[in-house]
């Protein structure tokens, strides 16, 4: 295994349907314009509610990437 060294940086994704759509949402649209990303970790999830049911979630993630 080679040696790595990566950069984290925090993001938030919002999703009508899901947690795992949240958090799909957020690193495709990091993707378009942070290259070598290998890895997430949530660090926190929350929601919005509206008439007593679930509107949206909200995931900030940590997403790591390597340095070229």
């Amino acid at each position: 295994m080679s040696e790595h060294v990566y950069k984290s940086l925090e993001l938030t994704g919002s999703s009508t349907t899901g947690i795992e759509d949240a958090v799909s949402k957020a690193i495709a649209k990091a993707s378009a314009t942070v290259r070598n990303i290998h890895w997430f970790n949530v660090v926190e999830t929350r929601g919005h509610v509206e008439d007593g049911k679930v509107a949206h979630w909200q995931v900030t993630i940590k997403v790591g990437f390597t340095l070229e």
